[in-house]
């Protein structure tokens, strides 16, 4: 017989789901109390939330329930890191229909878990209730270890602007996905369990970052914030905008199934989800490998570039 979240009740299924995140030290009193307590060595927490409704974010006939509990975890922890900070511990809400099975929850679990371990948080408690539509909530709180806070309103004309991650392939792999087509690998594993470069966040404020973010809704529309919040010109450099092959494939098997052709170039700068971090740095600054630089920052306003203002293109909330 089919056991679903609704034979167990609300107690019932958040001791099971919480049964899989052993203790760290920086969860002090994890599920089971009325509230959790997070260590917090620095004094400071950086906290950050998001919430997934499906239909909207995830659709359970493209990800297992494995990569949606991935996901939602990465792209968190990813918002983490773009301040600076190390991921410490994750809180989910999780609202979903009395009928779903078990073994859905299980598994999405095991995926939280699993980039939990890869992230270095863990889950510090959370709650359940019924509701039509699957929704998941996630707070993800941070350490920032003693270093200043990277915020989006520091950059400086003169700075250039880097980035560290896969761009592009993610919104690939979303058009792959709403087209059929399951290949290239590459391109739908981004978008359906990205790997946010969590250490170059905490690596990027050491070496001097003056601004950062989290690439999820396209890298003109994300460094746009930046532009804004300091109040300057980023012009990118299209020679730096080199596509990996995987995003080739991805643009030639599109077309092949009556999609419209697309520069692959075009994912990059106006694709959503990457989960990449964007940077700016003071100009002396010797980037690590991990580091790419693309562009440099000016006296102005905007996104151009070569000097041409582009599209935002990305992602749309409210679209």
């Amino acid at each position: 017989m089919l056991q679903t979240i609704g034979d167990l009740g609300e107690f019932g299924l958040i001791a099971r789901v919480t049964a899989r995140f052993p203790g760290t030290d920086n969860v002090i009193l994890g599920p089971g109390d009325d509230a959790a307590i997070v260590g917090a060595p620095d004094g400071r927490v950086v906290a950050t939330t998001d919430v997934l409704v499906e239909g909207r974010h995830f659709r359970r006939e493209w990800s297992s329930p494995s990569e949606v509990g991935h996901k939602a975890a990465a792209q968190n922890f990813a918002d983490i890191a773009a301040m600076g900070a190390r991921p410490t511990a994750l809180l989910i809400g999780l609202a979903a229909p009395p009928e779903l099975p078990v073994s859905w929850v299980d598994a999405f679990a095991d995926g939280i878990r699993d980039e939990c371990a890869a992230a270095g948080g863990s889950v510090a408690g959370g709650d359940t209730v019924a509701s039509d539509t699957l929704t998941i909530a996630i707070t993800a709180l941070g350490d920032l270890a003693g270093q200043r806070a990277v915020r989006r309103d520091g950059a400086r004309p003169g700075d250039i602007v880097a980035v560290t991650g896969n761009l592009g392939l993610s919104a690939a792999g979303l058009e792959l996905l709403g087209a059929g087509l399951d290949r290239p690998r590459k391109c739908l594993e981004e978008h359906l369990r990205p790997r946010p470069p969590y250490a170059q966040g905490p690596a990027a404020a050491g070496l001097g970052a003056t601004s950062m973010l989290d690439i999820s809704d396209g890298l003109v529309q994300d460094l746009g914030h930046i532009s804004r919040a300091s109040g300057v010109v980023i012009d990118l450099n299209p020679d730096t905008l080199i596509p990996v092959p995987e995003l080739y494939e991805a643009v030639e098997r599109l077309a092949e199934f009556r999609k419209p052709v697309r520069d692959p170039v075009d994912f990059m700068l106006g694709g959503g989800e990457d989960h990449a971090l964007a940077a700016t740095f003071p100009p002396d600054v010797a980037l690590p490998l991990e580091w790419s630089r693309i562009g440099t920052v000016a006296a102005g306003t905007g996104v151009t570039v070569d000097g041409s203002t582009v599209p935002a293109g990305g992602w749309d909330h409210f679209g």
